[in-house]
């Protein structure tokens, strides 16, 4: 798509939903992993993508496969990536690069179960995250595409969860092993 059509396409919704703010809230698509054995697992999309994962060799998986939390740096990449391009669409700069690289620093005995020094649980998300932005625009100065990027992160879905901390709902189904 060209940058004259994804603003065109963000306008169009943008006024549905403007007569129709209700139309705007939905049910995002699902994510589905299935147990492959060991640590391995593939997640699927219910339009039939699928992306395998496994755990390092040091923690009893394959090495295989990217890992559940690379994925989800992926996602934030990827999802601040996107919000940025479009946001670059809708004020007709035409972007010469955009990289978007998610880091995170966490420690691993929270995945284990480990208790810290003073016998508290350890934190098994990520201690901080970081989002590194390169951005080029042809004529367009660096503090406007600063002001854009800062805007595009702000609204953007992935990145918003951080620190805005969305609850989890979390449903058990353990069924009979003979169901299976």
């Amino acid at each position: 798509m060209s940058l004259n059509d994804i603003a065109t396409a963000m306008q169009r919704v943008e006024r549905a939903f403007t007569r129709r703010p209700e139309a705007g809230l939905h049910d995002d698509a699902p994510a589905m992993a299935r147990w492959q054995g060991g640590a391995r697992f593939v997640a699927s999309h219910p339009g039939g993508h699928q992306v395998p994962t496994d755990m390092p060799t040091e923690l009893g998986g394959g090495g295989s496969a990217v890992t559940p939390g690379w994925l989800f740096r992926a996602g934030l990449a990827s999802c601040a990536a996107t919000s940025i391009a479009m946001s670059a669409a809708a004020a007709g700069i035409a972007l010469e690069v955009l990289e978007v690289s998610a880091s995170s620093r966490s420690d691993t005995r929270g995945l284990l179960g480990m208790a810290g020094a003073d016998g508290t649980p350890v934190y098994a998300g990520p201690h901080d995250m970081q989002l590194q932005v390169r951005i080029v625009a042809h004529a367009v100065p660096p503090e406007r595409l600063r002001r854009l990027v800062r805007d595009a992160v702000g609204r953007s879905p992935v990145p918003s969860v951080l620190p805005n901390a969305t609850p989890l709902a979390l449903h058990i189904d353990a069924g009979d092993a003979a169901e299976a």
